[in-house]
């Protein structure tokens, strides 16, 4: 496919190439001395010079012959060169960055191309909110290459969204210069049921010659990862298990073994290829969500690489993990993912391969980073008012507002539970049960006293009530039910970043803490909170969209820091709970979820009762 980031394409430049790598014309820059990471050949060769000219690479060797007067020359005086570093799946949003910022934070740690999906910013203000994520994204070198969302909503008729996404909608995107793909198919169950909508969606992409992208969440490795894969998906992020990386790779399809802030699969993952004598070329790296205190505190794909080598995957594997195999992913290797003559100039220098650690960064042969720090500034960007102000509630949140009265919970339910008395001590009722550092929930059944007639949060059981509320038409619709295993003790927490829809989550043991924690991110446009006796204990406002603000990522990792405190205050004690929490409303992932419609049973793909 062709690619629109490089400084030139080469049939424009192709004729300057050829001619500075014999020697008729001078480079623009040339590395000397250097260890060349090959990741075509999987080998270290030392005293390797690299010339480059019009932002490609043009000679690899002894380069003396590309020096002219104004050639610049970088001294690597043994320093490793590898490719640039690609992530092959990742959400911005979820660095609670703008792309400008974000690019701020990963470029010095060697990441020079990003393949985002931007599906959290579309599901509240559509493809007009893409379009603004890549306007930000023009200001920085980084090659942040977009594949559009592709299931807005994520799951259709199991929740209400800002935007609905369609075949005629991935056409048109399509024609953008910046996108290459499409973003993760969540709906496989429209893949396998063959629907005009999902299969539409692909066929537009495959038509215009690029790359689906995937997420296949089953643990069935058989007829249905077959068929998902037989209509044109290419990779998949969502394997939990060495099963599902091995069966994807030997199918052919790139098994995308993640490692973020909350979803560590890759310790478990790493042995697919460290048990098994497999080929690893259909094996990447990616983050998929990483926040803010994990970029500044431990890096982005340098960090992943380390955990990778680690885990005992060698390090060339690891480092063709995000490089090489990524390109070839997206067909796109004629251009990235490896130093060679024609490819861009995006290069990454390391110290040494134990520590990996990046001195410097070059992307389209331009110096981006040095020793940890951007050597780029941000032309000013101002996010419009239709993008900051994206809080749209049909009516006022109260303390009322969270009462669940166990007769309207036995009025919802189905005839199985429907002759039970309304004037009964206890219930038994579906949980949420979360998993630490896990994307997956699992189905719980408890037994939970009844109040005054109402259900009510059982933190001696660690049970939490839990809400959603619609926040982007003003419709008024909510859902309730319960979630267990945070371990909070006191008071609650919300959040509008709650994946995909993005409503307004809320969670807590008390409905005065619960209503203070949805105020509070109502009157500053959404974020994530932390309250208990009312008081807020910790605020992270995310004016953009309810998912980002425009601070650098430093000042914002300060401020996901003192959240993190504010939970373990409260009694939680897992990592990145609040990205965990975010999961509560995701309905494409097994097993039990809430979204704004109701509680939903995401192995049969239909509504469950609160009751059983």
């Amino acid at each position: 496919m062709v690619n629109n980031f490089c400084t030139k394409h080469l049939w424009e430049c192709s004729q300057t190439l050829a001619a500075v790598a014999q020697g008729q014309k001078p480079a623009d820059t040339v590395i000397k001395q250097a260890k060349l990471v090959n990741v075509c050949t999987a080998e270290i060769q030392e005293g390797i010079d690299v010339a480059i000219s019009e932002g490609r690479i043009a000679y690899i060797g002894q380069a003396d012959h590309c020096i002219g007067p104004d050639t610049i020359v970088i001294q690597a005086d043994g320093a490793y060169i590898a490719p640039g570093f690609l992530d092959g799946h990742i959400h911005v949003e979820s660095s609670m960055l703008g792309v400008g910022e974000y690019a701020r934070a990963v470029v010095p740690h060697g990441t020079t191309g990003i393949y985002m999906d931007p599906h959290e910013i579309c599901n509240v203000l559509g493809l007009d909110g893409v379009k603004v994520m890549a306007k930000d994204a023009e200001r920085t070198p980084l090659k942040a290459m977009i594949t559009t969302p592709s299931c807005v909503p994520a799951v259709p008729g199991f929740e209400d969204t800002g935007s609905e996404i369609g075949p005629e909608d991935i056409a048109e995107t399509m024609n953008w210069p910046s996108v290459v793909g499409l973003g993760e198919m969540m709906n496989f169950p429209g893949i396998l049921s063959g629907t005009d909508h999902a299969h539409g969606e692909v066929a537009e992409t495959l038509k215009a010659d690029k790359t689906v992208t995937g997420h296949y969440s089953m643990p069935e490795t058989d007829r249905g990862l077959n068929a998902y894969i037989a209509s044109g998906v290419r990779c998949c992020h969502e394997s939990t298990r060495v099963e599902d990386v091995l069966a994807k790779m030997r199918l052919g399809m790139y098994a995308q073994l993640r490692y973020g802030s909350a979803w560590q699969d890759l310790p478990v993952l790493a042995h697919a290829l460290t048990e098994h004598d497999v080929d690893t070329r259909f094996a990447c790296l990616v983050s998929d969500d990483t926040h803010p205190h994990t970029l500044v505190s431990s890096g982005h794909l340098d960090h992943i690489i380390r955990t990778a080598v680690d885990c005992g995957i060698d390090v060339m594997t690891a480092i063709q993990m995000v490089t090489i195999n990524t390109a070839q992913c997206f067909q796109m290797d004629q251009d990235l993912g490896s130093i060679a003559p024609g490819k861009c100039a995006d290069i990454v220098f390391l110290d040494n391969l134990d520590d990996l650690n990046v001195t410097r960064v070059l992307i389209d042969g331009k110096l981006v980073a040095e020793d940890g720090h951007p050597c780029f500034d941000l032309a000013p960007f101002e996010f419009p008012d239709w993008v900051t102000h994206s809080m749209h509630m049909k009516q006022e949140i109260t303390a009322d507002s969270f009462r669940i009265p166990v007769a309207d919970a036995i009025a919802a339910s189905d005839s199985a539970v429907s002759n039970v008395s309304a004037d009964v001590s206890s219930v038994q009722i579906r949980a949420i049960e979360v998993i630490p550092g896990k994307v997956v929930t699992k189905e719980a059944h408890v037994d939970l006293p009844v109040v005054d007639g109402c259900l009510e949060s059982d933190p001696s059981q660690d049970v939490l009530k839990t809400f959603v509320f619609e926040r982007h038409h003003a419709t008024g619709k909510f859902g309730f039910g319960f979630v267990k295993g945070f371990g909070i003790k006191r008071g609650a927490m919300a959040s509008t970043v709650a994946h995909d829809a993005h409503n307004l989550l809320v969670v807590g043991t008390n409905d005065a803490d619960m209503a203070l924690a949805a105020q509070t991110l109502i009157k500053c446009g959404g974020g994530q909170v932390v309250v208990a006796d009312g008081e807020v204990l910790s605020l992270v406002e995310l004016p953009i969209a309810g998912l980002m603000d425009a601070l650098d990522a430093k000042t914002m990792s300060g401020k996901v820091k003192r959240l993190e405190a504010s939970w373990a205050d409260i009694g939680c004690t897992m990592p990145s709970p609040f990205m965990t929490m975010a999961l509560i409303p995701l309905a494409c992932l097994p097993e039990l979820r809430l979204t704004d419609r109701g509680l939903v049973d995401c192995t049969t793909f239909q509504f469950s009762d609160l009751l059983v």
